[in-house]
């Protein structure tokens, strides 16, 4: 299953002393991808995390991500969804065929 995950940063967090940690997480993301668990990475405008996973579900992925180490240490969250083939298409291929 494709998941998207979208980093909220916490409001009022203090990344001048976050070093380590920001080496921490860079690691285990670069395992994270490694292992076929995170497909893509990207950062927005915003210098948010942008993620698309391969998961079972939202709620193994919601699990993996928790074990980041910003998210485990309270610096940003994700909003995770499951993301679903575009079957828009049907509307005009259905058209097609009744002519």
């Amino acid at each position: 299953m494709k998941i998207l995950a979208l980093e909220k940063e916490v409001d009022g967090v203090d990344w001048s002393n976050c070093d380590e940690v920001l080496k921490q997480e860079a690691l285990q993301v670069y395992q994270l991808q490694k292992s076929g668990i995170i497909r893509e990475i990207y950062f927005n405008q915003n210098h948010c995390a942008i993620i698309i996973l391969e998961c079972e579900s939202t709620s193994v992925a919601k699990n993996t991500l928790n074990k980041l180490p910003l998210v485990k240490s309270g610096l940003i969250n994700f909003e995770v969804m499951e993301l679903t083939p575009y079957n828009g298409f049907d509307r005009i291929i259905e058209k097609q065929i009744l002519l």
